[in-house]
């Protein structure tokens, strides 16, 4: 069943019930990370293992995971080489109200930092779950900017 979740702007990233947050370093430049999380929807299955397809709509994207859970989103911040931000309008997840996800990027020394935030909102059991799946959200992060890492630094060499 798909419902709409509320209509959140960006403030929500610092006022969700519940944020998860998350930062890893890339040895590629911000602009070539920002095009592969704003631009490149359709590659994201390739180096973010829970997405089985992104593609782009007409306000945002279309995002299916693992598992069968359905995103649709408005992009509500695209700010090439610093930030890339987005609503969850409708979903099939079960529980959720309300939910941004918010990816800001900055030079690091020689490296690029990215740091994602998934801010949401919902009654005190997904609360707690969400708090609970935090350390398998974080290594599903990780494991996605290692492989995101390689693909745009392949890209580079080629």
């Amino acid at each position: 069943m798909v419902r709409r979740l509320s209509d959140v702007g960006l403030g929500f990233v610092e006022s969700a019930p519940v944020r998860l947050v998350f930062a890893a370093d890339v040895r590629v430049p911000p602009q070539d990370v920002y095009r592969a999380l704003a631009q490149e929807t359709a590659q994201w299955p390739r180096w973010f293992s829970a997405v089985t397809f992104a593609g782009p709509t007409t306000r945002g994207r279309e995002v299916h995971l693992r598992g069968g859970i359905r995103f649709m989103e408005t992009v509500l911040a695209a700010e090439p080489s610093i930030r890339y931000a987005y609503r969850i309008d409708l979903t099939n997840a079960p529980g959720v109200t309300a939910m941004v996800e918010d990816w800001r990027i900055r030079p690091a020394g020689a490296a690029t930092r990215v740091a994602w935030t998934m801010a949401v909102d919902g009654p005190a059991p997904l609360r707690v779950a969400l708090r609970a799946a935090r350390p398998g959200v974080g290594r599903s992060f990780r494991a996605a900017m290692r492989a995101l890492d390689a693909r745009l630094a392949a890209t580079k060499a080629d």
